[in-house]
Parts: structure tokens; sequence; C-alpha cells
């Protein structure tokens, strides 16, 4: 197979602009030019994937919250368990993702995380998504606010305990969330500010004074909001208003009618707009997969109808698809597929500090690549200039 790739015919979503009936050049793993099919070059070089005009090109996604998909788990802290999540993703325009943990027992959570360490360090391979990083989702919460995390498993914030797991991660945790109200809060949430680690508030029962307190030392993002953190009131505005209210904190939601109905979700969209809110899944190994009875951190799940909850109601996850979830911000609050795209992919990438190579098509930038057809559905994926997903066909 030819090493250049030519594809010709989609609107391409530019990070700057929309090119109608645009072709793009794929080189070395990167993308190598950009431009109006007019202006494109002779085919005879180029592999040539020649697309419907009605196509759109747009950025890989990426998932900051992920726990697993398609019957892996990141706790399941084996490297077939991660193989199976980066070649599943790409089928919902997932190019990166960050390998998220949940509560459980010290020795489970250390040898996930270095499971993750291993498999970034050594395994990692174009034409699947890359792990970009680890989401340490707990156990530093608050049991008021526990949902699907096993309440006998969390602690207080320990700076000590994090900067362990962080040497055996081989530093990749890249995003924390914790209840910063909780003793040890203030500490922990100043030293990942200080080495650029994102410290989100999530399973969190703060009052708006002290959100504002940890925003003072360095907190910066918001765990899947409206679900388990102080609702919104009049006379307590909570973790909710903060994150309404508070310009320095990115919002992560999850735009499935389930964590938070539609008309919720376009109440985030009005405060955040596109420039502060983030789309994640939260998904759990159950995606995928028919409904039945799985496992989330050593507890039994029942997923029926595109939930999935505990034995006792509380939601435990979702089965949510990335794709699925651009698909209903733009239904849900009217956003331009310009404001989807910086939701699914280019917030998510500056954050990060990756969006020098991803998050935006751009030349030079790492091929991660989504193409969508008329109706908004992911029907070809590229990592890094390899083609990972076709529709109708076997992935690559």
């Amino acid at each position: 197979m030819k090493k250049k790739i030519l594809i010709t015919n989609p609107s391409i979503y530019t990070e700057t602009d929309v090119i109608e009936n645009g072709y793009l050049i794929i080189e070395d793993n990167q993308i190598k030019d950009i431009g109006k099919m007019e202006d494109s070059p002779t085919s005879e070089d180029y592999e040539v994937i020649q697309l419907p005009r009605s196509s759109k090109m747009v950025p890989g996604m990426i998932d900051v919250h992920i726990h697993g998909v398609n019957g892996a788990d990141t706790m399941d802290a084996t490297t077939e368990a991660l193989e199976k999540m980066v070649t599943s993703l790409p089928a919902e325009g997932t190019t990166c993702f960050l390998a998220t943990t949940i509560t459980q027992e010290k020795t489970a959570i250390e040898a996930a995380l270095q499971n993750v360490a291993d498999f970034i360090d050594n395994h990692q391979r174009t034409g699947q998504a890359e792990v970009v990083g680890i989401h340490l989702e707990g156990p530093f919460i608050n049991k008021n606010k526990a949902g699907a995390q096993p309440s006998s498993h969390i602690i207080d914030p320990d700076l000590q305990v994090f900067k362990d797991w962080q040497a055996l991660s081989n530093g990749h945790i890249k995003l924390v969330t914790l209840a910063p109200e909780q003793p040890g809060g203030a500490e922990l949430i100043t030293y990942l500010k200080n080495n650029n680690v994102i410290a989100s508030i999530g399973h969190s029962d703060a009052t708006f004074s002290q959100v504002e307190e940890a925003i003072e030392h360095g907190l910066s993002h918001v765990t899947h909001l409206y679900n388990q953190m102080s609702g919104l009131h009049h006379r307590e505005p909570g973790v909710v208003g903060a994150a309404f209210l508070k310009d320095k904190l990115m919002v992560e939601i999850i735009s499935d009618g389930v964590h938070a109905r539609p008309e919720a979700v376009q109440l985030a969209y009005r405060q955040k707009t596109s420039d502060k809110l983030m789309l994640i899944t939260d998904a759990m190994r159950a995606k995928c997969l028919k409904n039945g009875i799985y496992d989330l951190g050593g507890q039994e799940v029942t997923v029926t109808d595109n939930k999935a909850v505990l034995a006792d109601g509380t939601l435990a996850g979702s089965v949510l698809r990335m794709g699925q979830a651009f698909k209903n911000i733009i239904e849900y609050t009217d956003c331009t597929v310009a404001d989807a795209i910086l939701m699914s992919s280019s917030n998510a990438a500056k954050e990060l500090g990756l969006y020098e190579r991803k998050g935006s098509i751009s030349i030079g930038k790492d091929a991660d690549i989504v193409i969508l057809d008329k109706n908004n559905e992911v029907v070809m994926t590229f990592c890094q200039g390899k083609l990972a997903f076709q529709k109708g066909e076997t992935n690559k």
C-alpha cells in the first residue's frame, strides 16, 4: 500500500474554517496538506479515498473519562483489556482517551496504574486509539456522593498516596477527580496544579464557597456535571452553581439523555458555551455489548436499553459512544458542528497539553481524523494516519 493517502471531496472542518469539497493528504502519520479539490494534486502517487461530497471530516475525538468498552475495563489491569479498548474505540470516533480508574482497594488501583503505564510506554501502535494518560477517579472522594464508586474503599485526599501512585504510573496520571471539601483536599489540589496534573471536582458535596476556595488552590475541572455532586439551590448554589458561574472551570458532561435530560444539557451549554464544555462517555465495559449483567469495580451492574444501574437503581457509568454524544449535543443544543468539535476534541487536547499535535485538523498535526456521513454518523476513523475503522468492514 502506498504510504501517502489522498482523501477527496468532504467538507473539512479545519482549525480555522470549513473547506467545502476539500482534500487532505496524510503522510508519515501526519496531516501533510489541506486544500480545495480544484487545487488537489494528481492521484498517481497516492492511495486515494474518494468520499461523497456530503461527508464531513472532523478531528478525532478525545474522551478524558472512560472506564471500559466491549467487555474490557481499565481496572482489569491486563494488556489484553487495554488492547480491546484501543481497538474498539475508533468505531465511535475516539482516537485518544484517558484510561479511567474507579475507587477500589489500593492494590487493585496500583495494578491498574502500572498496567496502563506499561501499555503507554511499550504497547502503543498507530491504527488504534491512543492512551494519552490516566484519569484517577477516586478514591479521594466524598462517601455522601459515592454513586457507583464502592464506598468501602473511599479515603480522604492523601498527598503521599498520590505521589506513590504517580511514581507507579511513570507520571502518566493526567487528571484526578476528588472532593476538595474533604481533609487534605486543598493540599492535594495545590500539588496537582504545581505538577501539571488537572485537579477536578467530582463525587463531591462541596458548598459554593468551598469550590471557590478550591479554585484558588488550582481546581480547574468538573467531573460529569450534575451527577454525584451538590446541586443548584437558590440559597446554596453548590458544585453545579460553581460549575456554571466560574470561568476557570472546564466542565465534563455525559450527553446521553440519561445522566442529564436534554434540557439540562442545553442549560449547561448556554451557561458554559462550547469553549468550556467537554463531552465524555464515562462508559463501562458493557458498551458495545448486549443488555445484561456486568461488573464495575466489583459491583453488579444491570444494563438495559442504554442505561447502566446498580441493584439499588444508582446510575453506574454509561454505555454512551462518543460519536453519539457528538450527535446528541447538536440535537440537544442546536450547536454547530464546529462547536461540537470544540467539545469533543479541541478542549480536551488543549487541557491535556496535546494541542500542538491533536484536537484539530491542521497541517503538521497527527492524522487523527473522523469521517462523518450526512447524518453525522461515524463511517471512518484514522488514528495517526492509519485507517482504524471503516463502517461495514472489520476493523483494521
